[in-house]
């Protein structure tokens, strides 16, 4: 669940300019996210946990014009990693609710959490 996700971004100096791309490296540090070429080619990738990507997203659209295609590509990217987006609590208040009758064993096995933490799901969905 905490893993970082990393968004390939192809050609963005040429669609985005190379001041934009500096711009854009300094917000994204600001939201412990690195905007970095891939080697010596024309590539790039943002690499960071989901929910920190999301963030450094919702920023880029308070900004001048100009990171268009940046968030649109981010934005596409980050559909695939829905499951990173919500908090573990969340989820399993989500899974309990969707599934009053899922088994601890089974909440341990589809967010990966601790017995404690299901628990207290639990307990918090039953009030």
């Amino acid at each position: 669940m905490t893993e970082d996700i990393t968004i390939p971004l192809p050609s963005l100096i040429h669609r985005i300019g190379g001041e934009k791309a500096k711009q854009t490296k300094v917000i994204a540090l600001q939201y412990s996210c690195e905007l970095k070429r891939v080697r010596r080619s024309r590539n790039w990738v943002v690499t960071g946990d989901a929910i920190n990507i999301q963030s450094f997203t919702e920023q880029l659209k308070t900004q001048s014009d100009g990171f268009g295609y940046l968030i649109q590509k981010i934005e596409t990217a980050l559909l695939g990693h829905a499951d990173k987006l919500e908090p573990l609590e969340a989820k399993l208040a989500r899974l309990i609710k969707q599934t009053p009758g899922i088994t601890l064993g089974e909440l341990l096995q589809l967010t990966q959490c601790t017995m404690a933490e299901a628990r207290v799901a639990r307990s918090n969905a039953d009030l």
